[in-house]
């Protein structure tokens, strides 16, 4: 007899079934990692793609392998509607997934052949949906056409370019022999082209106002807003988001996958500055409050999905992270105009972080202890 989580789950099963979405992933070489938010699997031969896909967004990626090992990882962001079938297609040449768009008549025909590729289709791992949900919540559609590149994918290797595309190989292999002939002076970079990113692969992360003040401002407002960064949280919403304020916590997500999941460093870094804009906004979260308890849990779950060592190599030598979640924790315990649901979430939070990762946000940093004048 079935329990009743177990008809839960068939139930599930078959409206993700009729419901769900369809990526068709054609002629992908055996052996190459695929996968679809959290997971991953590497193809065998009668892979054809990922059935049963839940409504919503998700982020497609992969890596070819060779003898040589495992490529970097690429991938995109997809807002899968109710049964809407994704068809991509492997480039040999390449060795990635194709830019051709495959034509409507080609998906339709997908589409009514799709009974007879069933047995080729992976189904979702519905039991990774929970987590993933709490970590994409916020990423609308057009939140994440806005941030994507114009290329439509992200990949964690930049692709990089010559700033002198007029350069000829004849040209870059005189320069070649030159260097070579140059034994005593060490290596010289005076010939070498100066690389950048190839346009349309970047992400297109949101600016960060500079200026902490608003034009014309007192002396008093100018040395309020150099410490709370409310007015620079302020003009990044109304100027990247038209004012939606939950647009900060939709990137704050969206760069957050881009480095847990697609392996992009610039994205850590835009991470981090969001982060920081938002924890030392003090005015901001008597005024939106809404914005900070949704904040919180935006970061609980982010940092339930890191490794307790994880930090220790990357931000801790700087300390960033204690530090600025210290700012935030500081602000709302003494803010006088907090609600009491607000210090209560900051409350519990910190003591989260305490006992997962051991750090202690009442040691006082070493860039505000009292400085010791030797006379």
């Amino acid at each position: 007899m079935a329990t009743q989580s177990e008809e839960m789950d068939h139930e599930t099963a078959l409206r993700l079934f009729e419901e769900g979405g369809t990526l068709v992933f054609l002629n992908v070489p055996v052996g190459t990692e695929f996968g679809i938010d959290y997971n991953i699997w590497n193809v065998g031969e009668k892979f054809k793609g990922v059935k049963m896909i839940p409504p919503g967004m998700h982020f497609v990626h992969y890596s070819a392998t060779s003898s040589y090992g495992i490529a970097p990882r690429t991938g995109f962001f997809h807002y899968f509607k109710g049964k809407e079938v994704v068809v991509k297609k492997w480039d040999k040449l390449n060795e990635e997934m194709s830019s051709e768009v495959a034509s409507s008549e080609e998906v339709d025909r997908i589409r009514m052949d799709l009974r007879n590729l069933d047995k080729n289709l992976a189904p979702y791992p519905y039991s990774s949906l929970k987590k993933w949900v709490s970590l994409t919540n916020y990423i609308s559609e057009d939140v994440a056409a806005k941030l994507q590149p114009a290329s439509g994918l992200i990949a964690s290797a930049s692709q990089l370019v010559s700033d002198d595309p007029t350069r000829t190989t004849k040209d870059r292999a005189s320069l070649r022999s030159k260097q070579q002939n140059i034994n005593d002076a060490g290596p010289s970079q005076e010939n070498l082209p100066n690389m950048h990113c190839k346009p349309g692969t970047e992400i297109n992360f949101s600016c960060i106002p500079k200026d902490t003040h608003p034009p014309n401002a007192t002396p008093d407002k100018i040395t309020k807003y150099g410490m709370d960064s409310s007015y620079r949280l302020e003009t990044f919403v109304s100027s990247n988001y038209k004012g939606h304020i939950n647009g900060i916590l939709a990137e704050i997500q969206f760069v957050f996958i881009c480095f847990i999941v697609g392996h992009v460093y610039d994205a850590f870094e835009q991470w981090k500055n969001l982060v920081h804009l938002m924890c030392t906004s003090e005015e901001a979260m008597s005024n939106q409050e809404q914005l900070f308890e949704n904040f919180i849990s935006l970061l609980h779950f982010q940092l339930k999905e890191i490794p307790s060592d994880f930090f220790v190599d990357i931000v801790s030598r700087s300390n960033f992270l204690t530090i600025t979640l210290q700012r935030l924790f500081s602000n709302i315990e003494e803010g006088s105009n907090m609600s009491t649901m607000l210090k209560q979430k900051a409350k519990k939070f910190k003591a989260n972080l305490t006992k997962k990762f051991k750090w202690d946000f009442d040691l006082e940093p070493d860039d505000e202890a009292p400085v010791v004048v030797e006379l």
